[in-house]
């Protein structure tokens, strides 16, 4: 290579090199302006999804009006020497408890799902579920999104963890893995087993009030 031809090459080195850092300065500082009103907008989101997790749509929109309460907590627990906190929401009617909503979060095929999980008062089965983040792979992971997919988990029972199966599910613990994304799937079911797991005795003892 000439002298001239590395002068070149060093030059346009180094036009990638500025350019490279310019880009990913805007993104970082994009980030940083938009992050606030992202995380406000999922709240908003939240509170709008909590009445349909507990009381299904129809019943939501006909208690909207009247006494329905929503009180938010976070809820502490302790493992393996680290204190994990989780975003719930105490909901109900007519100052009975209701159900629960937490907001659960686990790494997907892309990268971090986010879920609201409706649980009945006492935690022993699921009243609902709701995607509230994804970036999962556009015609198949994003499948995760569709209501059919998910009114799979409606009434489910949490005595037995969740499992994903390809094909037909046959056992009541099972739901259908979408196809070609089973570890979209899998991550759904692992974020809801975590998060009963975790949740299912603080969560008893609140509703006892202890």
């Amino acid at each position: 290579m000439t002298a001239q031809g590395k002068a070149n090459f060093f030059s346009q080195a180094w036009l990638v090199l500025v350019l490279a850092i310019c880009f990913g300065g805007l993104l970082a500082g994009m980030q940083i302006l938009l992050g606030p009103i992202i995380e406000a907008n999922k709240i908003n989101e939240t509170l709008e999804r909590v009445p349909v997790l507990v009381f299904g749509a129809a019943h939501a929109t006909e208690l909207s009006q009247s006494g329905m309460e929503i009180n938010p907590l976070t809820v502490g627990v302790d493992k393996a020497g680290k204190t994990v906190r989780y975003n719930v929401y105490e909901t109900k009617s007519d100052g009975q408890l209701a159900g629960w909503v937490t907001k659960s979060a686990g790494q997907g095929y892309a990268d971090k799902i986010e879920i609201l999980i409706g649980f009945d008062p006492g935690m022993d089965k699921i009243t609902g579920l709701f995607v509230l983040d994804q970036k999962e792979t556009p015609g198949l992971g994003n499948k995760i999104l569709e209501d059919a997919w998910r009114g799979q988990f409606l009434d489910k029972s949490t005595a037995k963890p969740l499992t994903p199966v390809k094909g037909k599910s046959s056992a009541p613990n099972e739901i259908d893995a979408i196809t070609g994304a089973t570890i979209s799937s899998k991550a759904v079911t692992d974020i809801i087993n975590t998060a009963v797991a975790d949740l299912r005795q603080p969560l008893a003892d609140k509703a006892k009030g202890k």
